[in-house]
């Protein structure tokens, strides 16, 4: 179960990937908060680095969609399964780990995802 606290993140996080407004993507962080995109790698730690990261992935707004639910949530700390299909055919597998500060903002972020191939996905 989540709280209202991260559904807003979640809902604002969708609307920064959506969006790609610099203040959209600023607004989710706290001022010095690493983000990894991928557990090996080095983080972008505060807003000048996660920003120029995020709109430097390519992610356009529209050619994605995303779906999510939580796997656990604690009152600093919620882990999300999630599911990306972009309009070009590739879909991945997400799991997220977000840290947050006193004020609702990530502080940390991290994200592992796999690509979904359609022969491998179960038919039953």
């Amino acid at each position: 179960m989540t709280t209202a606290m991260h559904e807003e993140w979640m809902a604002r996080y969708l609307r920064a990937w959506d969006s790609n407004r610099p203040d959209h993507i600023r607004a989710l962080f706290t001022e010095d908060a690493e983000y990894y995109p991928a557990p090996h790698v080095r983080p972008a730690v505060g807003h000048g680095a996660i920003v120029e990261w995020w709109l430097g992935a390519g992610d356009e707004p529209g050619d994605h969609g995303f779906s999510w639910q939580p796997v656990v949530v604690t009152p600093t700390t919620a882990v999300i399964r999630g599911r990306t299909d972009y309009t070009d055919g590739r879909s991945y597998e997400n799991l997220w780990v977000i840290e947050f500060a006193g004020d609702g903002r990530a502080s940390r972020y991290s994200e592992w995802y796999m690509s979904v191939d359609a022969k491998d996905l179960a038919t039953d």
